[in-house]
């Protein structure tokens, strides 16, 4: 059902995670002091490898102002001319990134998280995540003193004033042909996020008749109960105003669930089968597909099916980028919705993966439900154990107890389901799923490993 595949990472970093910088705002990284040092060390890295150009955006969260302000401050310090963005979701940064030419482009987000998180992440002049040897030499100048630039080497600051537009234009210009959204009902949950004031205007200008809901951010309720990790709201709406569908993105815009008309909550593997399959059915889907190792294996066998090749990366949107960069495939993502269409887009764009789904809907002339009639995913349980602080979700996951718990239900499962125990990359978690045919209870087996997760950290 394809193998798992993926980059292994050697070198150790201090800072740098699996998406940058994330932690809880006012706690040691995540703090103005680090953020000015951080500025100036990447200005020194890109002023090296470049003109000396950066953008910088951000979600909406009351942190990202205190953050763009030190990082501007130290990118000047390092002789880098800076333009900001404001408000403008991850993708709208990578795009706006490549068009302005800069050497770099920041983002202030935490995605998903609840506003008292924050983060940093870098896309490089291509609208991609840094590589290693980057970030490498930005760990580097941050164990240094800050050596500012002499009064007539300072870096500017300007404001870019029709950023939103300009991202905008591009989301429209990535729907199909001459195709349009007449005639569709579309509820949009922006998460009071990044998204706020640039989807609900993409979809009306292509046509569609749009609602809200999660578009009035005020710097503390970003993901509040709305959003791609709480689909209640707009599962809610969609029934309610009788809506063709709707659709919910995260707080910085890069991912999205859907629900159809009746509710039914169309995740991330359910959206690239039904993108592989027209894009397949077209001859114009360039190769295989990449999902990760929390694929459901419906999925799997769904494509492989239809001859599409399918192939697993490791958790996170960058590893899914490597294997279609290295299989010179366009199509990939993960099933929290992270969608990447590498022939429109350099990164997950939720917006962008959107108008896929409904440009399929609109040249077919058929409903979201009836593009997945024939699709069946295994039945999946996720359950999420918070790690007690301190503890060394590494240790906890190799202990005796929980390995032995984890072969427990593996051997319950046989051939027809699987295990799956990692940490979170982005919050002090231990994701359990556990994986299996309708007649097994997955609910209950993933319970009984998380369990003993849970009992082992007190042990």
């Amino acid at each position: 059902m394809g193998r798992a595949t993926g980059r292994h990472d050697t070198m150790s970093r201090r800072y740098f995670g699996t998406d940058g910088i994330r932690g809880t705002v006012g706690e040691f990284p995540i703090t103005p002091d680090f953020m000015l040092k951080l500025g100036w060390a990447a200005g020194r890295v890109f002023a090296r490898h470049g003109r000396g150009k950066v953008l910088i955006g951000k979600d909406t969260r009351i942190s990202g102002y205190m953050f763009e302000s030190a990082l501007e401050s130290g990118l000047s310090a390092a002789g880098v001319d800076v333009s900001l963005l404001g408000p403008m979701p991850t993708p709208g940064i990578a795009y706006l990134t490549r068009t302005f030419r800069a050497d770099a482009g920041i983002v202030i987000s935490a995605s998903h998280n609840a506003y008292p998180d924050n983060g940093i992440k870098f896309f490089s002049a291509a609208g991609t995540k840094l590589d290693d040897a980057l970030e490498a030499e930005i760990e580097a100048e941050l164990d240094r003193d800050i050596v500012i630039v002499g009064p007539d080497s300072l870096g500017k600051a300007s404001r870019i004033q029709d950023a939103a537009g300009r991202y905008i234009e591009f989301c429209k210009s990535t729907l199909p042909g001459r195709l349009g959204l007449h005639g569709m009902k579309v509820v949009l949950d922006c998460a009071h996020g990044a998204t706020y004031h640039i989807a609900p205007n993409v979809f009306r200008e292509l046509g569609a008749k749009v609602s809200v809901i999660g578009g009035e951010p005020d710097g503390l309720n970003i993901n509040q109960g709305v959003g791609s990790t709480h689909p209640q709201a707009l599962r809610a709406a969609v029934i309610e105003q009788g809506a063709d569908l709707g659709v919910a993105f995260d707080g910085d815009g890069d991912r999205l669930i859907l629900v159809d008309a009746d509710g039914r909550v169309i995740d991330g593997d359910d959206i690239l089968y039904m993108i592989a399959r027209d894009r397949h059915e077209r001859g114009v889907l360039g190769g295989g597909v990449v999902g990760t190792l929390m694929s459901n294996f419906g999925l799997a066998a769904a494509l492989e099916g239809l001859g599409i090749p399918f192939e697993r990366a490791k958790v996170g949107d960058r590893y899914v980028i490597e294997r279609l960069e290295a299989n010179g495939w366009q199509l990939g993502g993960e099933s929290s919705g992270h969608i990447v269409c590498s022939h429109i887009q350099s990164t997950g764009d939720g917006i962008v993966s959107a108008l896929q789904v409904l440009a399929i809907m609109a040249r077919e002339e058929c409903s979201l439900s009836e593009l997945l009639v024939g699709f069946e995913k295994a039945p999946q349980a996720l359950i999420n154990v918070r790690l007690a602080p301190g503890c060394d979700n590494k240790a906890l996951m190799a202990a005796d107890a929980v390995q032995a718990a984890v072969v427990e239900v593996e051997q319950t499962l046989g051939n027809e389901g699987r295990v799956l125990l990692r940490p979170s990359g982005t919050e002090p978690l231990i994701r359990v799923m556990v994986e299996g045919r309708p007649h097994f209870d997955v609910d209950a087996l993933a319970g009984q490993i998380a369990a003993t997760v849970e009992s082992s950290m007190s042990a």
